[in-house]
């Protein structure tokens, strides 16, 4: 496909983005459930400003890959295939549609564990661990969904 200059210039920044994004959070990942996060770890979590620091950067990478996919670089892919982009859940639908992500409601549950890790936490341990247990879990579908986003871009380019 022949891609404008500036739109092929936005969708490689995107993907560099994204990739150091994906970089940074397999570290926080390590770092965060290396060793195993319990309840109790997460209840005593204001004695542990390691700890805390630890899942901050964990959280924050997670957010931010999840924003910069989906806000960001779904769109630009779209448009450049001449689709027009739309809001988030429709934009998650056609991803669906053209198979680079299993589910736009997966995706959907996904973002709703940020309300969970950032605000929840003040005043639910139990909350704040389970979103986090769920992010980890997840964070292999993001990179799948981010693999599947770098791929198209790619075969556009070609």
């Amino acid at each position: 496909m022949n891609l404008l200059p500036e739109t092929q210039e936005r969708l490689n920044f995107l993907v560099r983005v994204v990739s150091k994004e994906i970089k940074h959070l397999d570290y926080a990942d390590s770092q965060a459930f290396g060793a195993s996060l319990t309840l109790e770890r997460v209840e005593k979590l204001e004695q542990d400003p390691a700890l805390a620091l630890t899942l901050e950067a964990f959280t924050s990478r997670f957010c931010r890959l999840q924003d910069t996919l989906g806000d960001k670089l779904l769109p630009a892919l779209l448009n450049a295939l001449g689709e027009s982009a739309n809001a988030l859940l429709i934009n998650l639908n056609k991803a669906e549609k053209y198979g680079w992500l299993d589910s736009a409601e997966e995706w959907i549950s996904l973002r709703q564990l940020r309300n969970k890790m950032i605000h929840e936490y003040i005043e639910e341990a139990v909350i704040l661990h389970s979103a986090l247990a769920t992010a980890h879990q997840k964070v292999e579908v993001m990179k799948v969904f981010a693999e599947n986003l770098m791929l198209q871009v790619q075969q556009l380019q070609e």
